[in-house]
């Protein structure tokens, strides 16, 4: 039933899209058409619709196939996080039987524009900013300034939508972090530019929307974890700055969200047969942001679960593993409760301890009810310590590396021990490599190892280019504007 109401709310608004792939995303124009049209007229007699389009950007994160239909890996958000932990190199393709990653995993999809990953991700991201710019037009525009409460929440989540995407198509699409360089079109709900913008242009209304976002939402209670709140703001608002190199902002951000009051993950919780263990659940107290997968969406293999838990009917039990890096793994001290994370199924270190399903019985959950992880806790201890060992600010890195660890690792003694002498460039290092082994599976590797230029050697167990090493400017570890784009946008045709 929400799944059809989602289509029902989104659906005016995705109608506009259709037939994307013969001609390149314009979202101005399409919200356009959506205001003056399909929007403006059915608000006047039900004015809940503008809300209901908000809340249908949240379905279209995690909806399966609203890219390109009959593609097992277009699912959402996560069906990106994929994308980048594969790129990443943390996520290694250990076993393929069917194929469905292996132009990400040889790195093939990130130099060639007409693979069609480049077309889900850039589609993906551009009609989120399209379904954002029509909830901002219809409550008056980029200026707007609503009397009425329950607009101003709708318009502050809208920017904060529209923020997010912006953030993700600039981590994507550009090697790294140049404000002078030309790298996205550009659309507000008053501005069309088919032409690549400056990144400083992008980053400045990605700034100035979460901004709104953080300001606007503060006191607002929201009604489930997958609808945006100042704190899912002030996260993203944080890796914003982070990706800029602005860390001392990037540390307010962060230990703002820290002091809103989500705990960190148990050590019962961090991975079976611990007390609670499973990142499956959007109960878990450390989660901020995710959404809840019920029967009656009727999930099936075409998810985020269908792709890696051993224990769903999924590619990851079939015979498409994606384990983790076996160097990776090495570094992770035999004392520390995350070794068990990983684990034989199909293949060796699946993360059969960490992400799966509650019976546990191989292959055995067919209608998937385990739930997407979008934000947590953790990431912003991590996000925080980078920020303040790159401000100067040590021996704050170390503590907040001791509050992770201590839960991780058999006592408070061994975190200390374990951080007591990192400085300089070691404890820098040392919050990237936490970062990698905390949030694998999560998408978040490919962010940290590009803000920090880092170089990064494949282990043994990938199918594809073992033991080849990769830094985070090469142009094998973005993507390409797809080839539609190129073809059917004259601006950016003309650009390149």
């Amino acid at each position: 039933m929400f799944k059809r109401i989602n289509y029902l709310l989104i659906g005016i608004a995705l109608v506009i899209f259709t037939g994307c792939s013969e001609e390149f995303i314009d979202p101005q124009r399409n919200t356009n058409n959506l205001t003056s049209e399909s929007i403006a007229e059915a608000a006047e007699n039900n004015p809940d619709l503008i809300k209901g389009t908000l809340d249908g950007i949240v379905g279209f994160m995690a909806d399966d196939q609203s890219i390109a239909p009959g593609r097992h890996y277009d699912f959402g958000q996560k069906g990106v996080d994929i994308w980048l932990d594969i790129t990443a190199g943390d996520m290694a393709l250990s076993a393929s039987s069917f194929g469905w990653y292996n132009s990400t995993a040889n790195l093939v999809t990130q130099t060639d524009f007409s693979q069609e990953e480049n077309q889900i991700i850039w589609d993906y991201y551009y009609k989120t900013v399209g379904l954002a710019n029509a909830v901002i037009s219809n409550l008056g525009g980029e200026d707007a300034a609503p009397e009425n409460r329950e607009n101003q929440i709708v318009l502050a989540q809208a920017k904060a939508y529209r923020g997010y995407a912006y953030f993700y198509l600039t981590q994507i699409f550009q090697n790294d972090y140049d404000p002078a360089e030309p790298i996205l079109p550009f659309y507000t709900s008053d501005e069309t530019i088919t032409e690549k913008v400056p990144a400083s242009q992008v980053f400045d209304l990605i700034v100035s929307d979460l901004t709104y976002a953080v300001e606007t939402l503060e006191g607002y209670e929201r009604g489930t974890k997958s609808q945006v709140d100042q704190t899912v703001a002030r996260g993203l608002l944080a890796y914003t700055y982070a990706a800029m190199g602005n860390y001392q902002d990037a540390k307010t951000q962060s230990d703002a969200v820290i002091s809103s009051g989500y705990p960190l993950t148990t050590r019962g919780e961090l991975a079976f047969p611990g007390a609670g263990s499973g990142f499956n659940t959007l109960s878990s107290s450390s989660w901020i942001w995710g959404f809840d997968l019920t029967e009656q969406l009727g999930h099936q293999l075409i998810d985020w679960w269908g792709q890696i838990d051993y224990f769903t009917f999924s590619y990851a039990w079939a015979g498409d593993s994606k384990s983790m890096d076996d160097n990776l793994f090495s570094e992770i001290p035999d004392n520390d409760i995350r070794k068990d994370q990983w684990g034989q199924g199909f293949a060796p270190l699946q993360p059969i301890n960490k992400f799966f399903a509650p019976g546990r019985t191989p292959g055995a959950q067919q209608v998937i009810t385990t739930d997407l992880i979008w934000m947590r806790v953790e990431e912003f201890y991590l996000l925080s310590a980078e920020a303040a060992a790159k401000t100067g600010n040590e021996a704050e890195a170390r503590s907040l590396l001791v509050d992770l660890l201590e839960i991780r690792f058999d006592s408070t003694a061994d975190a200390n021990n374990y951080v007591s002498n990192l400085s300089g460039q070691q404890l820098i290092d040392e919050i990237l490599l936490q970062t990698r082994i905390e949030m694998w599976g999560e998408g978040k590797s490919y962010l940290a190892i590009k803000r920090n230029d880092a170089t990064i050697t494949r282990g043994s167990n990938h199918v594809f280019r073992p033991g080849e090493t990769f830094s985070a400017s090469d142009e094998e570890l973005s993507f390409e504007i797809p080839q539609t784009e190129i073809d059917n946008n004259p601006s950016i045709n003309s650009q390149n």
